[in-house]
């Protein structure tokens, strides 16, 4: 999905960095995925993972949101000691980097409770958002947004390289983050959106490592 070539510098700090950055998905996801199979209430078709960090369990959330965008953080530095030449050398590490403090951002600031969850919040929206749920929602848009074109970027790269796949498939995912979210679908978007993500990063970590 995101193959880049890379020269290496400082191997052993930066394989650090990149490995700290590619588990930052299997994290986020396991923690996320065994909290819906077990927490009350929760209906991944009504709710939006981020409503995982509401109630009196919602710490492990945001919890696991800190720790995804410390890993997002990590793979932003690791891409700018691994990565040396190239288009978007410069730039690649800076939407990465926003992506990360972004999901930091989207745990410290969490969403309000409604329709039903945690359980005995009222069936229904809330009435106004609060201002910590008005920032998380901004923060985690800000976030995806700046993965898309972090995506961008290595599609660019891939192109001027003549790697049509790659090219193809950094296209797709920034497609896919950049789709505007469907109000009746929004919580199983937005669940997609970050499966994506995560992808992503996975795979451009672990292309890094491999090639560094």
């Amino acid at each position: 999905m995101a193959t880049i070539a890379a020269v290496p510098t400082d191997r052993g700090s930066s394989d650090r960095l990149l490995l700290a950055g590619g588990l930052a998905g299997p994290v986020f996801f396991a923690s996320a995925v065994t909290q819906m199979l077990t927490r009350e209430g929760y209906d991944i078709t009504r709710h939006p993972i981020s409503q995982l960090a509401t109630g009196s369990l919602g710490w492990i959330q945001i919890v696991t949101f800190v720790l995804a965008g410390l890993g997002g953080v990590a793979l932003a530095l690791g891409v700018r000691r691994t990565l040396t030449e190239g288009t978007g050398r410069r730039v690649l590490p800076i939407f990465i980097g926003i992506f990360g403090a972004g999901l930091i951002a989207a745990g410290v600031f969490t969403m309000d409770p409604e329709y039903g969850f945690p359980v005995g919040t009222p069936d229904g929206p809330v009435g106004e958002m609060s201002w910590h749920s008005i920032a998380h929602s901004a923060t985690a848009a800000i976030a995806f947004t700046a993965l898309a074109v972090a995506a961008i970027v290595l599609t660019i790269r891939h192109v001027r390289r003549r790697a049509t796949l790659p090219a193809v498939l950094n296209g797709l995912v920034a497609l896919i983050l950049l789709t505007p979210m469907s109000p009746n679908h929004m919580s199983i978007q937005i669940a997609v959106n970050g499966l994506v993500a995560f992808t992503w990063t996975t795979v451009v970590a672990l292309s890094l490592r491999r090639k560094s």
